[in-house]
């Protein structure tokens, strides 16, 4: 059974930083291509980061480049998400994702996806 588990977000202020993690289990993870998604309130899922399965590339949405980083941790089963210089339009719940083989933009094409977690950057 895979299970997805999203943790860290919270109450950040414009140009502050939150840290999300997603623990994974029921599947091997290191074989398996991740991102992160979001979904603003009244909005549909916008793909955010993703990384491929070894860690050795990653990709972002124009809008986060240069203030969020993706990352995992193969040995801890675990996928984090750096968020920088937050603006009040990153709020939204963000989820995990698995895909296997390589990492997509299309949320749709993602296999699993986690509960999520809410982000709020307000001042």
């Amino acid at each position: 059974q895979v299970v997805l588990v999203e943790s860290g977000g919270g109450l950040a202020q414009p140009g502050g930083s939150l840290r999300l993690s997603c623990a994974a289990s029921g599947f091997t993870f290191n074989t398996w291509a991740m991102s992160w998604a979001r979904q603003a309130p009244g909005k549909g899922l916008e793909w955010v980061a993703g990384i491929y399965s070894d860690g050795s590339g990653t990709f972002y949405e124009d809008s986060v480049k240069d203030r969020f980083t993706i990352s995992r941790d193969n040995a801890k089963n675990t996928l984090y998400l750096q968020m920088n210089s937050l603006k009040p339009e990153d709020t939204g719940v963000y989820f995990c994702g698995a895909k296997y083989f390589r990492p997509s933009y299309d949320p749709g094409e993602y296999d699993y996806w986690g509960q999520g977690t809410q982000v709020t950057v307000s001042s």
